[in-house]
């Protein structure tokens, strides 16, 4: 699988932009505030439909305009794919193959793409939402259902919250909301961790690997609802909890029970690394995720996904950085940086070399000789 033409009208400082890649590796270099993230955002919008760096669709409209239009053309074992994506203030419209879309879900299992940028290097130590909107973005793509289960959970969610902060929220109409958001809840719950399962498994090889099996690494899942066998015993459990928190929740006007609250404890060695690991083995952790996350992909679909190394390479040193490109056969790459040295680019396969400045994209065929391919 790999992306082998990008159109761009009015997205970030993007004016029109049409240019085609390479199915190995493609080097987007620049200096800062140039247009490299910009590029792959839009990219990325093929896989799950939404971006990567914000949840307002309006962000990525070009200052001064009144919408944008992205089209990615991709191939799948030789089956064409395009996705068009076109918003405005007003709408958002999607189409997978010339066809107009109903649902975001009917997007998923088409273009699979994994993005690893610094912030993803800190989702150790960071906060937990960090760490599950790095769980629910993986199963999103594998699991359409998943996406549908979290879509709904949110919305019950917000409107559950939001009636707690009334002067005199209704007890009964409250309970309603427990029982939808025990519904979604659970099946979140029980999906999670099937997933970190398998995430714990892979993760631990690919560390032992990095670090010469110097450590070990675990990754357990800390659910705010204990993990339960069946989908039943999960929801008589969730509303349990629920109902013994409604006090707790009137008092503090939010919900304090449920997969919102859910977490990762990352161990190495026996140590909980979140809080008393140094910043290498932090490191070492995410990028062990990271790869994790590719080769789940390539399990549950039997694809090798895209991978989006977004100025990541410049985070980390020589030995993760070879180790990394290393693992990365057959897998299509976009890597964005300021700088590469031609010590790393020796080291990747074949591929192209963009240059991008204000929004303007070159291609490099030689030292001295650029092809615009983009304005």
């Amino acid at each position: 699988m790999y992306i082998t033409k990008v159109e761009l009208q009015d997205f970030r400082n993007y004016e029109n932009l049409n240019i085609e890649f390479h199915p190995n590796v493609n080097l987007i270099l620049g200096n800062n505030a140039q247009g490299k993230t910009n590029l792959i955002e839009a990219i990325y919008l093929s896989s799950l439909g939404k971006s990567f760096r914000t949840s307002n669709d309006f962000e990525m409209i070009k200052f001064g305009s009144k919408f944008f239009r992205v089209k990615i053309e991709a191939e799948k074992k030789n089956e064409d794919l395009c996705v068009e994506m076109a918003v405005s203030k007003e709408s958002k419209a999607v189409k997978l193959n010339g066809r107009k879309i109903k649902k975001i879900s009917e997007l998923l299992e088409n273009i699979y793409i994994v993005v690893f940028s610094p912030e993803d290097l800190k989702i150790v130590k960071e906060e937990p939402e960090k760490r599950r909107k790095f769980i629910d973005r993986e199963l999103c793509q594998i699991r359409p259902m998943y996406f549908n289960n979290i879509s709904r959970y949110k919305k019950i969610l917000l409107q559950r919250n939001t009636m707690l902060k009334e002067n005199s929220p209704k007890i009964s109409l409250l309970e309603i909301w427990d029982q939808e958001l025990a519904e979604y809840g659970s099946k979140i719950i029980l999906m999670r961790a099937e997933f970190i399962k398998k995430l714990d498994k892979i993760s631990s090889q690919i560390h032992k690997n990095i670090t010469n099996g110097k450590e070990k690494l675990h990754i357990q899942y800390e659910a705010n609802v204990p993990f339960m066998n069946s989908l039943q015993e999960q929801k008589d459990l969730f509303l349990e909890k629920i109902r013994k928190n409604i006090e707790k929740d009137l008092v503090r006007r939010s919900t304090s029970v449920g997969p919102h609250r859910d977490d990762l404890k990352i161990i190495i060695n026996g140590i909980d690394i979140r809080k008393y690991g140094s910043q290498g083995q932090q490191r070492t952790a995410a990028l062990s995720l990271k790869l994790a996350e590719i080769m789940l992909i390539k399990e549950e679909t039997e694809e090798d996904c895209i991978l989006l190394l977004d100025d990541v390479l410049s985070e980390l040193d020589e030995e993760r950085q070879n180790y990394l490109i290393n693992s990365l056969a057959n897998i299509q790459l976009f890597i964005t940086s300021a700088e590469l040295s031609d010590k790393v680019k020796r080291t990747l396969p074949e591929g192209k070399t963009f240059y991008v400045e204000n929004g303007c994209v070159e291609q490099r065929k030689s030292t001295i000789d650029f092809e615009v391919v983009g304005v």
